[in-house]
């Protein structure tokens, strides 16, 4: 399951995904259109910033924009660099893997054979997705959701 943070952080970059990417945006701004507590969401932009996915400007026309393009940024990395190993247990993490207490031999795990099935998947999606197309979803769900004015005579 996401943490707060990481939620928070897939929605406002999203939202810089979907702007002009030569314009940063205000943290305020992104707070106030996301819902997001100001200062929480202070931290986690630092925190991403500090790992190589946000630029931020000082000044008259500051804010944060995204370091990359929204295409080259996926979902998967983000979650690692918020919450860690996105693997349900540790003998399936690529980035922390470690053996599992008690276990005595992996390659006959039923434990681990079924979640190796999830979490495969989960990562192809994850690995697959990234802001572009988070931000190209938003869209699209929001023009089918647009009320239709109806006029007859």
């Amino acid at each position: 399951m996401l943490t707060m943070k990481t939620k928070y952080a897939l929605k406002a970059l999203s939202l810089l995904a979907s702007v002009d990417q030569a314009e940063p945006m205000l943290i305020a701004d992104i707070a106030e259109r996301e819902g997001i507590p100001k200062k929480f969401l202070e931290l986690i932009l630092r925190e991403l910033k500090q790992h190589g996915i946000l630029d931020s400007r000082k000044g008259r026309g500051g804010g944060y924009l995204l370091r990359r393009r929204p295409e080259d940024i996926n979902l998967a990395s983000i979650i690692r660099i918020l919450d860690g190993p996105i693997a349900p247990v540790p003998c399936l993490s690529q980035t922390a893997y470690r053996r599992c207490e008690g276990c005595e031999d992996e390659r006959t795990c039923g434990i681990r054979l079924v979640l190796k099935e999830m979490h495969q998947t989960t990562l192809r999606v994850l690995e697959g997705t990234t802001l572009a197309d988070v931000a190209a979803k938003v869209r699209e769900a929001a023009a089918g959701t647009k009320p239709v004015a109806r006029y007859s005579i």
